[in-house]
């Protein structure tokens, strides 16, 4: 069975309804991993996803900020919550879908200033990668685990539109790029995305709503990601090579996100 895994920080669950019905339509996803869905738990537009056939649904919820979940097609089981926000933000959320841990995250922006001594914004995003790092590195990298999410950090020179501008700038800085290597090396995580399209290609899922046409400045940072555990090697390979996917086109339709979907396929 293809198992059809995407990540997209919506940036509105409720604004994007729409959008994300479309997607639905399109792209045949199974899972979802939604982040910044800006809605508390009671306030999402649970109808709506059983409607586009998502009846299955893990939220955490938040009023007005942060907030993630995940909606499948096949049926969710409860899976280990992870407390890695320190400020008790609405930041993870958890699932187990057809065997697979399902770790879906929002992790901090980390504010201007790329200093923990004078932004605690920035301070929060690095020690909520250093909890999530320890975590991983006591389990199993046997066990099927997908760590998703917006990550808030572009980690390589051709995740984002220019390594030597953007590397004085907060989500490319070498103390964001380290900790993200960090997590990436916890559990030998396969980067999904970057196996199917391999470096010097250019690869982004984010880009400004300050740019009239985002594709013509094309001043785009990869944030969002798909991590999979060596457990899930034969299933990320099963075809012979990743198929992993951003979704750029749906950053051009009416009202988006500023983040496209990614997508990932698992043969289990």
């Amino acid at each position: 069975m293809r198992l059809r895994l995407v990540t997209w920080n919506v940036n509105s669950v409720r604004l994007r309804m729409e959008q994300v019905a479309r997607f639905v339509d399109e792209a045949a996803p199974d899972v979802i991993a939604m982040q910044e869905i800006k809605c508390q738990e009671g306030e999402f537009p649970r109808a709506a996803f059983e409607a586009i056939g998502f009846p299955h649904l893990k939220i955490a919820g938040q009023k007005g900020w942060h907030g993630v979940a995940i909606a499948s097609r096949l049926p969710i089981e409860d899976a280990q919550p992870l407390s890695v926000c320190r400020e008790g933000h609405a930041r993870c959320v958890s699932a187990k879908v057809a065997g697979i841990e399902i770790q879906n995250f929002y992790i901090p922006a980390g504010g201007d200033v790329p200093d923990r001594t004078v932004n605690p914004k920035f301070d929060h995003k690095l020690d909520f990668y250093e909890k999530l790092t320890a975590e991983m590195k006591r389990r199993d990298p046997k066990a099927p685990l997908i760590l998703t999410g917006d990550l808030n950090v572009a980690p390589g020179e051709n995740d984002v539109w220019s390594h030597k501008q953007m590397s004085r700038i907060v989500s490319h800085t070498p103390v964001e790029v380290e900790a993200m290597e960090g997590l990436k090396a916890s559990l030998g995580f396969i980067d999904l995305p970057r196996e199917a399209v391999p470096e010097p290609q250019k690869l982004y899922s984010w880009w400004s709503y300050r740019a009239a046409d985002f594709r013509k400045s094309n001043r785009g940072l990869r944030l969002d990601h798909i991590l999979a555990s060596p457990g899930l090697r034969e299933a990320a390979f099963a075809t012979g090579k990743v198929v992993s996917k951003v979704h750029d086109d749906v950053r051009e339709w009416e009202r988006p996100s500023d983040h496209a979907p990614v997508s990932a396929d698992f043969q289990i």
